[in-house]
């Protein structure tokens, strides 16, 4: 599976489910279930590859504006759900995270922002297409902590600068 395979999987689920991120995962696992197991494991490699490079803390102060706040699971589902969006949101939030603001349409904090069952569904469709649990997938490891400046979460003010259009749509 090439990216442009892996993103057309992610764009035709979310279309599908109508950008509900748990409807989007049930959606993912059955396509991957119509895969071969090496196909699921390319997917997989793909899915962890991007979600790794999503480990900043400017994404991070992002999400803590989107969210309300962001635990360190949060964060990691936001990853996650992040993904989901698409190639077109998640190259645009890494490349400025602040961009968030223009790249998102309607956000839902009850259903936006959480694609824990997203990180899931290349594993759950490997498990269902052997009977076994997927191997390791033999990429880098996550870095051990995000990439970039630190951001001072507790400080509303430095947050505000730091994601100035975030901050006017999501925060006033």
């Amino acid at each position: 599976m090439d990216e442009t395979e892996f993103w057309e999987l992610v764009d035709s689920t979310r279309a599908a489910a109508e950008g509900d991120p748990e409807d989007q995962a049930d959606l993912l696992v059955d396509r991957l279930l119509q895969l071969d197991p090496d196909m699921v494991l390319d997917f997989a490699r793909h899915f962890e590859a991007r979600y790794n490079r999503a480990y900043s803390w400017d994404l991070w102060g992002a999400a803590w504006v989107l969210l309300d706040g962001a635990s360190d699971d949060a964060f990691d589902f936001f990853r996650c759900w992040l993904i989901g969006q698409g190639r077109e949101v998640f190259e645009g939030a890494l490349h400025d995270p602040d961009g968030l603001a223009e790249l998102l349409g309607d956000f839902d904090e009850e259903i936006d922002g959480d694609g824990e069952e997203l990180g899931y569904a290349a594993d759950e469709a490997y498990e269902q297409l052997t009977g076994t649990v997927a191997p390791d997938l033999g990429i880098s490891p996550a870095p051990s902590e995000p990439d970039g400046a630190p951001v001072d979460f507790e400080n509303e003010r430095a947050l505000a600068e730091r994601f100035p259009r975030l901050w006017d749509r999501f925060k006033e």
